[in-house]
């Protein structure tokens, strides 16, 4: 009788368990390729802030709600070595008075020990979260609108100069101002004005600390983005966009009726409150714009269990994770993206491109052969899915949209639907980056270094003049025919391009 031969070991699984005070989340993870890669998270609506009364005592029902989820979490926790394991508690279970009659029985269910986390700690393991998963300018605020509170940190690469927490979230706001279900005027001036006399206290310090990009990681804000994203805006968070949408949620008079395109079901309970935090935190910090960011305090504190995660770039940990497991022709992929950027360079100014769409223009080239490994016909539409479904650290939805748009149109016939799902830029500015993109998967189509071209490129207004040297064009009939075509292809978007010759 033949046997079937035992195979090798697994990486070892690491899981956190965040006890928040909206929800619960479990997180488990490995490491693929020296990435994370998410095994299984579960989610579940305890709204166990909601329970707390005047004397900051939980009733039974929120802690029963609660001790019913740890013990789903507990199946999945028991093969799981306990030393790859952390739960942590927030804003709920440190202002409730009897935390401790919850906790010794949660603790029992989990078949592990809770710790009860500081404001402080807890800002700053969202921090973290934010750190490991997205990239942006170094010096960055991050704000986090929790179900009892809301933290605000302001760190550099991994480390936070500045962190708060404060008493104010979108459960207990919903229960002070929102609790007859009334979507009014006067509702929404009460809570933004008590969150701006609370972050009053804060401002100062805040605004001598300053920041170059401010990123926005809770349920509130990914709902404000969603509704952007619904309603064929740019994923911009600004305080004009956040009070029009303070406007179509009175207009909607009762949370019974609160129906706006965009915001899902399962959000609808905490938004408004939760809006009017954020709007208080623009108009007191003085805060231009908000951007979505990846991560929160459960990648904050998973990433830290995790060996040697501050050593490699996010973006690039990322990126060589799906070279390795997609079976891409690394040194292909970074040809093109050494095409692509000298054109960028050339055109930035002509076409006033961000230096932040250089980096994803980069990610795309890396990316653009990832669907070869399933078959070439198709290997665009593969490429979509595999990139729409991963997981991204260093990218927000936003951007991962923007990859999905540059990877499916970066050669033969183009798909401009995927131009209008993407919201991290205009339109306009999105076929700049397919034009050079197109461009370099073309002239690098002998796949070698030594026949690269040098060429030039002009940027016009919706249009492009290509130079190149006449002995490349003579010597490769191939490449100069698809030019040719590209000139007609690109044309559907209303972009001219010239390809002419050089001596």
């Amino acid at each position: 009788m033949s046997t079937v031969p035992t195979p090798s070991c697994s990486q070892p699984l690491y899981a956190v368990i965040d006890l928040g005070s909206n929800s619960f989340h479990m997180l488990i993870a490995r490491l693929v390729a020296d990435s994370v890669q998410v095994v299984d998270k579960v989610k579940r609506k305890v709204r166990l802030a909601s329970g707390l009364d005047d004397d900051n005592q939980l009733d039974a029902k929120s802690m029963a709600r609660g001790w019913e989820c740890l013990s789903f979490f507990a199946e999945r926790l028991q093969d799981i070595p306990k030393q790859n394991i952390k739960v942590v508690a927030t804003a709920t279970l440190r202002l409730a008075n009897n935390r401790q009659q919850f906790l010794d029985k949660a603790e029992q269910v989990l078949g592990h020990s809770i710790e009860v986390i500081s404001g402080e700690q807890e800002a700053e393991n969202i921090y973290l979260g934010v750190a490991h998963t997205t990239c942006s300018a170094d010096k960055r605020l991050v704000i986090d609108i929790g179900g009892a509170s809301t933290e605000l940190v302001v760190g550099s690469g991994f480390d936070s100069k500045l962190a708060c927490s404060l008493d104010m979230g979108c459960v207990t706001f919903n229960n002070a101002f929102f609790a007859q279900g009334a979507l009014t005027e006067s509702a929404f001036t009460a809570a933004i004005s008590q969150a701006r006399t609370i972050l009053s206290t804060q401002k100062a310090a805040y605004q001598q600390q300053g920041w170059d990009v401010a990123l926005g990681v809770s349920g509130t804000l990914q709902a404000v983005a969603e509704i952007l994203t619904g309603q064929g805006l740019v994923q911009r968070l600004t305080l004009a966009n956040l009070q029009a949408i303070k406007q179509q949620v009175i207009g909607c008079e009762h949370i019974d009726r609160l129906d706006i395109v965009g915001l899902q079901t399962e959000r609808k309970p905490v938004f408004a409150p939760g809006l009017a935090i954020l709007i208080a935190i623009f108009l007191e910090l003085e805060v231009s714009e908000v951007q979505i960011a990846g991560g929160a305090i459960r990648e904050g504190v998973l990433y830290e269990l995790l060996p040697n995660m501050r050593n490699v770039n996010i973006r690039q940990r990322t990126l060589s994770g799906l070279i390795q497991r997609f079976s891409i022709d690394e040194r292909h992929a970074y040809r093109v993206a050494n095409i692509a950027d000298n054109a960028f360079s050339q055109v930035q100014k002509d076409w006033s491109l961000s230096p932040a769409l250089a980096s994803i223009l980069q990610s795309a080239c890396a990316l653009h052969e990832i669907g070869l490994l399933l078959e070439y016909k198709a290997s665009k539409k593969h490429a979509q899915y595999i990139i729409e479904h991963a997981d991204l650290a260093g990218f927000s939805n936003a951007e991962r949209m923007l990859l999905i748009a540059l990877i499916g149109n970066h050669k033969t016939e183009l798909n401009l639907s995927l131009l209008n799902k993407q919201s991290y830029t205009d339109k306009q500015t999105a076929i700049y980056l397919i034009v050079i993109l197109r461009l370099a998967v073309i002239l690098s189509k002998r796949r070698k270094d030594d026949v690269m071209p040098s060429f030039g490129i002009q940027g016009e207004k919706a249009g492009a003049t290509l130079s190149l040297p006449e002995s490349f064009i003579k010597s490769h009939p191939l490449i100069s025919a698809e030019l040719k075509q590209e000139v007609r292809d690109i044309s559907e978007c209303q972009f001219t391009l010239q390809v002419i010759t050089s001596a």
